[in-house]
């Protein structure tokens, strides 16, 4: 730990909506090494609150509201652009999450996104290699409430990772339902676990990896008892597995359970979690596995820093850019003609913008980055397509969230405006969603720009006028044919009126 942090190191936050407990993280790196400040740590077992709709009940939203109220009076003098609030597998799979995430950004005042699996997967391991840093080629696991994450790395980079829809408080519930401990139940949970991770068997296969280590909740609690009990010094083997499996099923019961170190708030979760783990170490031959240092949280802080790092550069990059870059070559983009669009669409907005939020500005150019990259399945209606790809692909450093808004984004590039009315209630994205299409009739020809530059006016908050430089020098008429139906789209809708000159 570093104990005397530089002043330009100032303080972040992290929140971790995880499907067993939330957890708010303060904390700064100084010159590589990680300090904390403050961690809050709360059971809401939100993934037990899914019913068999996948609709989080009002219940579960309530706890969840709860916490976030209590995590924000931690958070009053904490800027905006410093905490990042992530969301984990139950609000991946809840079909009502908008709902929640519209009352929870209320509640906290601050957005909270939706990652994916794999993202998680990236930013536990960046957390963990962080914290706990080696050259040797490892196995990290993460078991959560309802899903289990793996990752193979070396170094600070992440090789392969992986999410898989099982977890702690998924297979407790539906295998131990009543709390009853029986070795029929621990049999089936165990081949239920094993069935999803049979997939990955090559993937993650014991000779690519020198040691395994287990992140966050589960294996922490586990090595905590097996320290405890004295079974081992806290490493987590298949022997030791294997007699807390026993003792479970002797006490019939996990209202009997009495193990030492296990704190109460994981009793009703450690049968799945002791049966996730067993089949982890028979599977992969995970001799031992060694709690580690550092977890999701810590690498939501340390993704941020890298983040707000880049954003001192002249030229902002961080790995979202590396991302779009990659992604373009995958559905070989015309990058020349994405480069135009980008380049319009950008000039466009910062003359009407009166939003002085530079990730607003970074998304509308990764939208333009990738809004064709629809292409590569079908012309037609490829902006569909390219909204459908940036809604379902992988995409590192990006959350769901943001993901779904580059999709609409991508959507809203031609065609009617009918499609996007519900983004379009937002005022400053209405306003890249005009600067987006202004650009794509501008670079439609798909050659070098030539022509007179156009000015885009924001008159009022709802009116804008389009004009030229040299004003005698008018766009051909394809592009005013183009400019004129434009124009009429905005005026059936009523969101904004775009003015062209006489």
């Amino acid at each position: 730990m570093s104990t005397a942090p530089a002043a330009d190191t100032p303080l972040l936050a992290a929140i971790d909506i995880g499907s067993n407990s939330f957890r708010l993280e303060i904390g700064q790196l100084d010159r590589g090494r990680y300090r904390r400040t403050l961690y809050l740590k709360r059971v809401v077992r939100l993934g037990a609150d899914l019913d068999e709709n996948s609709r989080l009940r009002e219940s579960g939203i309530q706890k969840g509201l709860d916490c976030l109220r209590e995590f924000a009076t931690h958070l009053s003098d904490m800027p905006g652009q410093r905490l990042r609030a992530v969301a984990t597998q139950t609000l991946r799979e809840a079909a009502n999450r908008d709902d929640f995430l519209t009352r929870a950004k209320a509640v906290l005042g601050h957005p909270i996104e939706v990652i994916s699996g794999r993202e998680e997967a990236r930013l536990i391991y960046a957390g963990v290699s962080t914290l706990q840093p080696s050259d040797q080629p490892r196995l990290v696991i993460d078991i959560g409430g309802r899903s289990t994450e793996l990752i193979l790395g070396q170094g600070r980079r992440p090789l392969q990772v992986e999410s898989f829809p099982v977890g702690s408080v998924g297979l407790s519930m539906r295998y131990f339902p009543d709390g009853r401990l029986t070795a029929e139940a621990f049999r089936a949970a165990q081949i239920a676990a094993g069935a999803e991770f049979e997939e990955a068997l090559g993937t993650f296969a014991p000779p690519l990896w020198r040691e395994a280590l287990g992140s966050s909740g589960t294996a922490g609690a586990v090595s905590d008892i097996l320290e405890a009990t004295r079974m081992t010094d806290g490493r987590i083997t298949p022997q030791a597995l294997t007699r807390l499996i026993a003792q479970c099923i002797r006490a019939q019961s996990v209202d009997r359970l009495d193990f030492a170190g296990m704190k109460e708030d994981r009793r009703a979760v450690l049968p799945g979690g002791l049966a996730i783990l067993y089949t982890l170490a028979t599977h992969f031959a995970i001799d031992e596995l060694l709690p580690a240092k550092g977890a999701l949280r810590q690498g939501v802080i340390i993704d941020l820093h890298e983040r707000l790092g880049a954003t001192r550069r002249a030229v902002p990059k961080d790995m979202r850019d590396a991302t779009v870059a990659a992604l373009q070559k995958r559905f070989v983009v015309d990058v020349p003609q994405a480069h135009r669009v980008r380049d319009v669409a950008l000039g466009l907005y910062d003359a009407v913008t009166h939003n002085d939020d530079p990730q607003a500005r970074r998304e509308l150019g990764w939208a333009c980055a990738l809004h064709e990259i629809g292409m590569s399945v079908s012309h037609h209606d490829h902006h569909r397509h390219s909204a459908y790809l940036l809604s379902h692909i992988d995409a590192a450093g990006f959350s769901q969230s943001q993901q779904r808004r580059l999709a609409d984004l991508a959507l809203s590039q031609r065609g009617g405006l009918r499609k996007i009315e519900a983004l379009l209630r937002d005022p400053d994205t209405a306003w890249m969603v005009l600067c987006l299409r202004l650009a794509v009739i501008r670079c439609h020809a798909r050659l070098a720009l030539e022509g007179p530059e156009w000015v885009l006016v924001r008159r009022s908050d709802d009116a804008a006028s389009l004009g030229w430089r040299p004003a005698r020098q008018a766009p051909n008429p394809r592009t005013l044919h183009l400019l004129q139906e434009e124009a009429q789209a905005w005026a059936r809708l009523g969101v904004i009126r775009l003015e062209l000159p006489h």
